[in-house]
């Protein structure tokens, strides 16, 4: 199958408050940070380790990204190290990406015996007005990917989780193998739990065009009278945006960062960027050989594509859920690379390993 498309719309992820399970229950539907993955009804839950240290690694972030006309559910999990000396390592992070048909899905929900009627699980998805999904669908139709996904997260938000679910066969065979994992859960640190809402980029960019439309009429004005009344501040008396970049550039001497800072201005407190096919925002120099680090497909062996990236703004939202301090986890970018074709085999249990790229932060305390 060829391709998908690249996707030249950038979707941005906030936090949009805590994940509580005792009121709501989240499904592979959830944007998530933290929290246990919620797998698909067909895999299998998977305990990834630290490549450095052995430690299990921590759940971090869940993305539910199914593809623009595929008949596919899909998700995305990230996994991190939360030692102290692993959070940094490309080798202390992985991802994990899972892939279950629809029809699949719909079987694994049908009863294998007669239950009392309920109504459907309900997604806990919280979306913005300006965007359906993570995917690639960009028509306005409720396919169930996503005017449907909101109007269902609309409702669990009001509503707590059902107290019992409709039991199948696959379901119950899904659980017996994960009994047989050989890892206690006990073992596996777990992070506070945060919904995540998604906006379209350029809807940021309406204020900052009216700014630059007046300022624009300042200046026809200064020329028609010849007089110099002086720039417009977007910034308050902090100083022009212009101002504060080139004192960033100036400070750090790093281009790459100063355009880092610059397009995340708008709004700094963006946990994740979604872009399938698109182009990441590194934070500081990549490898010239970028290319050829981005290893192939582990599957199918096809080439990757740029997909998501974790931002500086997650760091802070990293806390271990027995109510320890913030994780160890220090990153500047963690960039994810999938299989451009998303390739997979129809009935598989086993989760498929995507490409992470780490960055380091060169001044961490910037996003305190």
């Amino acid at each position: 199958m060829a391709a998908p498309p690249a996707q030249e719309l950038t979707l941005i992820g906030l936090c949009d408050g805590e994940l509580d399970s005792k009121k709501y229950q989240s499904t592979y539907h959830t944007n998530k940070v933290g929290g246990q993955p919620d797998w698909l009804p067909l895999i299998s839950r998977q305990y990834p380790r630290c490549g450095r240290c052995g430690a299990p690694l921590a759940h971090v972030v869940q993305v539910y990204c199914p593809l623009d006309a595929s008949p596919y559910h899909r998700n995305l999990h990230l996994f991190a190290c939360p030692g102290a000396e692993c959070s940094t390592g490309p080798e202390c992070w992985r991802v994990l990406r899972s892939q279950c048909l629809e029809a699949e899905v719909a079987a694994a929900q049908t009863p294998s015996r007669s239950v009392p009627a309920q109504a459907p699980p309900l997604s806990a998805t919280d979306w913005c007005d300006t965007a359906d999904n993570w995917g690639m669908d960009e028509g306005g139709g409720d396919d169930g990917w996503g005017g449907g996904v909101k109007e269902d997260s609309q409702v669990q938000k009001e509503a707590p989780a059902p107290e019992a679910e409709a039991v199948s066969d696959i379901d119950v065979s899904s659980q017996l193998q994960d009994l047989n994992l050989g890892e206690s859960q006990e073992d596996v640190p777990v992070l506070r739990s945060f919904f995540i809402s998604v906006m379209d980029e350029s809807d940021l960019g309406e204020e900052e065009d009216d700014l630059q439309h007046a300022q624009r009429l300042l200046k026809e004005y200064e020329k028609r009278e010849g007089v110099k009344v002086g720039e417009l501040d977007d910034c308050g008396e902090g100083g022009s945006a212009e101002e504060k970049y080139e004192k960033t550039k100036a400070r750090h001497g790093d281009a790459i960062f100063s355009r880092f800072m610059k397009k995340i201005s708008p709004c700094p407190q963006q946990i994740l960027r979604y872009c399938r096919g698109g182009k990441p925002l590194f934070v500081s120099e990549p490898p010239p050989n970028m290319a050829q680090v981005v290893s192939a497909c582990g599957s199918c062996g096809g080439s990757r594509t740029f997909e998501l990236q974790l931002m500086p703004a997650l760091v802070s939202l990293l806390q271990r859920k027995d109510g320890g301090a913030e994780a160890e986890l220090e990153f500047g970018t963690v960039v994810v690379y999938t299989c451009r074709n998303s390739c997979w085999t129809a009935g598989s249990r086993s989760a498929l390993e995507e490409f992470c790229f780490v960055q380091a932060d060169p001044d961490q305390q910037l996003f305190k």
